[in-house]
């Protein structure tokens, strides 16, 4: 079982998807198929299923996919182990970022990282913070730089860099920018544009109105801060922001001014870091 045809059956089974496998490994689903074709015939038993365009892992595969990901995991460590051997900076260095940071925090230090360590190949995947802390779990990124999880989690260390205010925001023209300090409940009388539920961010504004015990109805929610701050900017609610996002808004005050968030880095407890990683680390710090 070679290398390759390992990371397409892992890649698959992570995507349920042969053409969403291909565009993440840069291949052709063509070249994706015969990798899965070559390994199945190596184990002797069919690894998935393709029934009605869905792909799902049979029992052989199923019980493969823990022990693929484990050898991937260490032919990695291994090839890294070797170049760490050097002292210097280099290799691959797998980043999960989140769409927020990746915009508004993360571009001068990537910047100032690659040119001081130009031996460093950075593989970088944007994404939600939530879907982060998985990549960091299974072994798929060896840093994250996300909004922290609201609790601490089980195999993950984490480090606070910044601390993110979020501001309550209207547009100039709505009704809540003409009350002078709207409480809670005025901003329960109007729509409102959340972070999803199931986001670190949302889970912090949704805490709040519930320690209140002021119920909060979001009509319309997105993942996507930088489509909430548009949204809200052209009068279909007010929303809950970073600072960063507050251009051309109405900033208005509460008594709940101080609600903050925590952005840091975070990777895998029993996972030894990378030489790349220890150097992007103290960047991080750094900035």
């Amino acid at each position: 079982m070679d290398n390759q045809s390992l990371q397409a059956f892992v890649t698959v089974a992570e995507c349920a998807s042969f053409s969403l496998a291909a565009e993440r490994l840069h291949l052709t689903q063509s070249a994706v198929s015969k990798r899965i074709a070559t390994l199945e015939h190596q184990a002797g038993k069919k690894l998935f299923d393709r029934i009605a365009r869905q792909v799902t892992l049979t029992e052989a595969g199923a019980a493969l996919l823990p022990r693929a990901q484990h050898i991937l995991q260490e032919y990695a460590a291994a090839v890294q182990a070797i170049n760490d051997l050097s002292g210097d900076a280099n290799g691959k260095l797998n980043l999960a970022i989140s769409h927020h940071l990746g915009l508004h925090r993360l571009p001068p230090i990537l910047k100032a990282f690659a040119r001081k360590h130009p031996l460093v190949q950075l593989e970088i995947e944007f994404m939600d913070s939530e879907k982060a802390y998985e990549n960091v779990l299974q072994g798929h990124s060896e840093v994250a730089v996300v909004t922290l999880a609201l609790d601490e989690q089980p195999n993950i260390s984490r480090k606070q860099v910044w601390t993110d205010p979020l501001k309550f925001i209207c547009a100039p023209d709505h009704p809540l920018a003409k009350i002078h300090q709207p409480n809670l409940q005025d901003l329960y009388e109007y729509p409102v544009i959340l972070p999803g539920i199931n986001t670190y961010t949302g889970r912090i504004i949704q805490n709040l109105f519930e320690s209140q015990n002021v119920p909060l109805k979001a009509p319309m929610s997105t993942n996507y801060l930088e489509t909430i701050s548009t949204m809200v900017e052209i009068g279909l609610g007010w929303s809950m922001l970073p600072e960063t996002l507050i251009k051309n808004l109405h900033v208005m005050t509460t008594d709940h001014t101080h609600v903050t968030r925590e952005l840091g880095y975070i990777h895998h407890t029993k996972r030894s870091l990378s030489n790349a990683a220890v150097a992007f680390i103290k960047m991080l710090e750094n900035a």
